[in-house]
């Protein structure tokens, strides 16, 4: 595996090839990021230069080299370590800097958080101006739709909030003509519940799937959210969403201040009453989904055999996994994760799981 280096004007200055090891992730709904472990000498770390970018022909992702650091060894020798987060990090950079009211469709209303904040804002030093938004025809997507209003958050992580809610993934990748082009995505269905794609089925009993961990939690796990708004004492406003009726010890409750949210538009007009109680909700849906039960399956996938990476199945896919102790689920592919070091070329995705059910 080997690397392109470029400057921050795009242009390739090297082809990196020797490393003594390397990580590389890619994801589904939040940035990805690397970190590449070398021989350290004046060339290098000339090359790997913060803000370079770092691209592989195995990836359409394209990091940004945040971290720099070099470790004196006299008897190992110097080493460099470099490493940092794929180019929607760059979202990162930017907050909500105007109060905006999202109400409409889930994609033009993403579209309007980055063309505010990003593609066109007011203020024209706020501006990255290779930054495009490609839009999807993925009628799952075309057919969402949102409520939420933000003033002064960070861009990414409300992004990374908004599209985690309705499970769809986003991506900004590199393209021929140098621009960063942001684009959301839905995976594929290829689990046993649908009959229009290719099964991928990843199972010991099909010896493509080895040294399986399946991780569960529900330490953090809330199930009603009380979300309180404007005001002050018994004239807050609230909602409660989530399972509301739940009892007992099945009842796991969850604070949410939403003061933030105004009631008052940025004009100096108003909310009606159902529309300011839709977006306390919307918050406390975000909210809840943040702390729901956590699920989730990896394991070292026998790429030669049956399915490849990027091949028979790609990342956000909805795939079939079933494990040696007669659990299945459904699951969708949320991170790839390519390393390499003294042991080895490794390769293998993280799963999410969204079905279990036992094997009968």
């Amino acid at each position: 595996m080997e690397f392109l280096v470029l400057n921050t004007k795009f242009e390739a200055v090297a082809i990196l090839d020797v490393f003594e090891s390397f990580i590389w992730t890619d994801r589904y709904s939040k940035c990805g990021d690397f970190e590449i472990y070398t021989s350290s000498d004046r060339q290098i770390i000339e090359t790997l230069k913060e803000d370079f970018y770092i691209w592989t022909e195995d990836s359409e992702h394209v990091m940004i080299i945040e971290n720099r650091k070099i470790i004196t060894d006299v008897e190992e020798g110097n080493k460099f370590l470099v490493s940092g987060r794929s180019l929607e990090s760059i979202l990162d950079r930017r907050i909500v800097w105007n109060q905006i009211l999202l109400d409409g469709y889930f994609q033009t209303q993403i579209k309007r958080l980055l063309t505010e904040n990003v593609i066109n804002p007011s203020d024209s030093n706020r501006k990255i101006s290779n930054f495009i938004f490609e839009e999807t025809d993925d009628p799952y997507i075309l057919s969402l739709k949102v409520q939420m209003q933000y003033t002064g958050d960070n861009l990414y992580e409300a992004i990374c909030k908004l599209c985690s809610t309705v499970n769809i993934g986003f991506k900004i990748t590199l393209n021929n003509n140098n621009q960063f082009v942001f684009k959301l995505y839905s995976g594929v269905d290829r689990s046993y519940d649908q009959e229009t794609n290719p099964y991928v089925v990843f199972s010991p009993s099909f010896e493509n799937i080895i040294d399986s961990n399946y991780y569960e939690s529900k330490a953090g796990y809330k199930n009603v959210g009380l979300v309180a708004g404007e005001g002050e004492g018994s004239a807050r406003r609230t909602v409660v969403v989530g399972e509301s009726t739940s009892k007992e010890l099945s009842r796991r409750e969850l604070y949410v201040d939403a003061r933030d949210i105004s009631s008052t538009t940025s004009n100096g007009g108003s909310i009606s009453t159902s529309a300011y109680d839709d977006l306390l909700r919307q918050r406390g849906d975000e909210r809840l989904n943040e702390n729901k039960i956590v699920q989730a399956f990896d394991g070292q996938v026998e790429s030669t055999q049956m399915y490849r990476y990027g091949e028979h199945y790609f990342m956000g896919d909805i795939t079939q996994l079933e494990n040696e102790y007669g659990m299945e689920s459904k699951v969708r592919v949320t991170e790839f994760i390519r390393s390499v070091d003294k042991d080895g070329i490794d390769s293998y995705p993280t799963f999410e799981v969204i079905e279990e059910r036992e094997v009968s």
